[in-house]
């Protein structure tokens, strides 16, 4: 493997996350030395009041702090730093862009929902281009704390669409009540969610041929702790989960469960993260109207997702770079 070792951030909405890796870019083959997530709430609040809390700019910066320490021991060539959704929509954005410049060196591009589509497609598909056993085209569906992402291709992206519906938003939007997280949801609120949903499908569906896809892959900690719960882990297992194949009637029923059960309840799964246990149940009502609208058998599950799209990216651009110079 001919490889440049890179670091890819990605910085959502819920989380931050980091990945080493020395990556082949013209395989996607990749050797990761270091992968980690941390959840940060960037976007609290962002959908009431349109700007980044000082709170929530504080305990990102405190990662990306943690991540240059890790980032300088293994010596990567190229750092990309990518800001998905709730930065898009912050007035106060220029505050994050001069914080991570700052501690890492890198002005953070704060993409377009279509590019984070891109990245998420490269990521979820590139292993997946010699597999027999997988219908195309891929319906790739990353689902995140502020943004859904849409993209339908066999080997490259056919058509991609950004909608303003995660597992965060929704919460926020229909959960919170006098600050607090209704526990557990209503059945109005429950509809309301499942409204906001269905509508963001109709508008994905405009651009995106949804119904043409016959292998359904999904992305996220929304999905992959969906996944591990439907597997009956007892600890989150990554190699588990990647490539795991989740039937539609598992996720109706973790969906419901997590809609119905308490906050207790729901931090009791042993594999879930504490920074999802309020915003899983929107998550999953995502992932269940996405498959519902779309008539999805099972959705086959990645761990390799716009993290790892950025990070083959970036291999991309280095060794086109020294073919350059």
């Amino acid at each position: 493997m001919s490889a440049t070792r890179v670091a890819g951030i990605d910085c959502g909405t819920n989380s931050i996350r980091l990945l080493v890796a020395d990556c082949d870019p013209a395989t996607g083959e990749f050797v990761e030395l270091d992968r980690r997530m941390t959840i940060v709430r960037l976007g609290q609040g962002v959908d009431k009041t349109g700007r980044l809390a000082p709170e929530a700019l504080e305990r990102t910066f405190a990662a990306c702090r943690e991540y240059a320490g890790v980032i300088k021991e293994l010596g990567a060539e190229r750092i990309r730093f990518v800001a998905t959704s709730a930065s898009r929509d912050a007035e106060n954005r220029d505050d994050f862009v001069r914080g991570v410049l700052d501690i890492l060196g890198v002005e953070p591009e704060v993409i377009t929902g279509d590019q984070e589509a891109e990245f998420s497609f490269t990521g979820a598909t590139k292993e997946l281009t010699g597999r027999t056993d997988m219908e195309r085209p891929f319906l790739v569906v990353d689902i995140g704390g502020g943004s859904t992402e849409f993209v339908v291709g066999a080997d490259h992206v056919r058509a991609a669409r950004s909608v303003d519906v995660g597992c965060v938003r929704m919460t926020e939007r229909h959960l919170v009540v006098d600050g607090t997280v209704t526990d557990p949801p209503t059945e109005e609120q429950i509809a309301a969610i499942r409204s906001d949903i269905e509508s963001a499908l109709d508008l994905a569906a405009e651009t995106v041929p949804l119904t043409e896809a016959r292998t359904l892959v999904g992305l996220a900690g929304s999905v992959t702790t969906v996944a591990a719960i439907a597997l009956g882990l007892a600890e989150y297992d990554s190699a588990a989960i990647h490539h795991s194949r989740i039937p539609y009637a598992k996720v109706r029923e973790i969906s419901e469960r997590m809609l119905t059960a308490t906050h207790a309840e729901r931090a009791a799964i042993p594999v879930m993260h504490p920074g999802r246990v309020d915003v899983i149940g929107a998550g999953a009502l995502v992932l269940l109207a996405i498959m519902e609208r779309i008539g999805a058998e099972e959705v086959v599950v990645s761990e390799h997702d716009i993290l790892d799209g950025i990070a083959i990216k970036t291999a991309e651009d280095v060794e086109a770079d020294k073919r350059r110079t």
